[in-house]
């Protein structure tokens, strides 16, 4: 059992919230009440990014003492809106939200993983016609291997996770983004994940 805390109880961070404490995990959801984050951070060893992340470095940021010393799994992308909510345009071009989250955050182990695909997926890629990749990218390999723990206790099977090197390979994953408007509007909201073929 591993105490995690879960910023962020949207549809993304409710999801896996719940997925987590299935399997066996302590979880703690913050909600946007003044403190809820900084509390639900300081008491867990795995926090959980689940904000949206146009505005996820500037509330982490905040949490940089609260965050020292932990792993954050990242699974936000940090995008503008379109006209018709979906997202558009990356709001860091040439980074990535995980790169700027660890330059910011220089005493906690970020990871990124889990923003290639729409959220049903993230804790049931077993439901996929096709295998879904999920991607790891992050500088610790340790913390990554805590994650890649945490993965599978969500249903992801060991052939299914890619380790991509540092930190700065998220900005590959985070431009899948990019696919996500241009697939729903083409087939509906229908759970959908990048996928390597070998």
């Amino acid at each position: 059992m591993t105490t995690i805390a879960v910023l962020g109880n949207g549809r993304v961070g409710g999801n896996l919230a719940a997925a987590l404490a299935r399997a066996g995990h302590e979880v703690t959801v913050a909600d946007r009440t003044p403190g809820a984050a900084g509390d639900a951070a300081s008491t867990a060893r795995i926090v959980i990014n689940a904000t949206p992340g146009a505005g996820s470095l500037e509330r982490l940021a905040a949490l940089r003492e609260e965050l020292q010393d932990t792993i954050l799994v990242d699974v936000s992308n940090a995008t503008a809106d379109g006209p018709d909510g979906l997202p558009a345009d990356l709001i860091y071009p040439g980074s990535s939200l995980g790169e700027q989250l660890q330059d910011a955050l220089p005493e906690t182990r970020v990871v990124k993983t889990l923003n290639t695909m729409l959220f049903p997926v993230m804790t049931s890629p077993a439901t996929l016609a096709q295998t879904p990749t999920a991607f790891l990218s992050g500088d610790d390999p340790q913390a990554k291997q805590t994650v890649h723990d945490l993965l599978t206790d969500l249903g992801w099977q060991q052939e299914w996770i890619t380790d991509l090197g540092g930190i700065r390979t998220a900005r590959a994953t985070e431009a899948a983004i990019l696919f996500v408007p241009h697939v729903i509007r083409s087939t509906g909201f229908t759970p959908f994940a990048i996928s390597i073929a070998r």
